[in-house]
């Protein structure tokens, strides 16, 4: 690992893009804030903790897919980082639509959960790894780590970073807002981390699409 300093850019980056991604609240997070305002914030960490291991599960084939594929077949990586790129600049897209929008966040609650710790848990483990729109956004997320002939260690430093990430952040969302009054100061601020989460999906799509291949 003595060349660590070569690939940490790229690991940061990604752990970036990872923590703002969840720092707006898609339809998992909302389920965990609804969950924790209506039934309680053990049953919202519950439901965290389960998107917390889909999202693990994800990272780990995604990265060890994507490390295989670029052993066996280096050129992909160019295909790759564009399919990346672009998702980043979709992102970016939507988040400064979202920052547009008058529309507030809207907790909620899974249909047909049931009230066991362990139910939420699954529910929240099957609505993460049964998601589409999370294998395109794990292929961004680790092309900004990799590179070509990158060690196996890169692969793993992003999945257990945003593993890590993942759960503290779910648990944040099920324990910090399961009052309304969490809900309302964030509606507040919404639209400047809406802005603030497209301009940097921005930069890292433009960042991908531009790197050296």
């Amino acid at each position: 690992m003595h060349d660590i300093w070569q690939y940490l850019p790229g690991i940061v980056l990604a752990y970036s893009a990872f923590l703002l991604a969840i720092a707006s609240p898609g339809p998992n997070i909302l389920a965990v804030i609804g969950t924790s305002m209506s039934i309680g914030r053990g049953s919202g960490v519950a439901l965290a903790l389960g998107v917390a291991l889909g999202s693990f599960c994800w990272a780990l084939l995604t990265a060890f897919g994507l490390t295989a594929l670029l052993a066996s077949y280096s050129p992909a990586l160019t295909a790759i980082k564009i399919a990346g790129g672009a998702y980043l600049l979709w992102l970016s897209y939507k988040s400064f639509k979202a920052a547009a929008s008058a529309h507030d966040i809207e907790p909620t609650l899974l249909k047909g959960a049931t009230f066991g710790y362990r139910a939420f848990f699954m529910r929240g483990l099957a609505v993460q790894t049964t998601n589409p729109k999370a294998a395109l956004a794990w292929i961004a997320i680790i092309s900004l780590g990799l590179e070509e002939h990158a060690p196996w260690w890169v692969g793993c430093s992003i999945v257990i970073g945003t593993t890590i990430l993942s759960i503290v952040i779910h648990c944040v969302y099920a324990i910090a807002f399961s009052t309304s009054t969490m809900v309302r100061l964030y509606s507040k601020a919404r639209r400047w981390i809406q802005s603030a989460l497209g301009a940097f999906f921005a930069f890292a799509g433009f960042k991908l699409l531009t790197s050296r291949l």
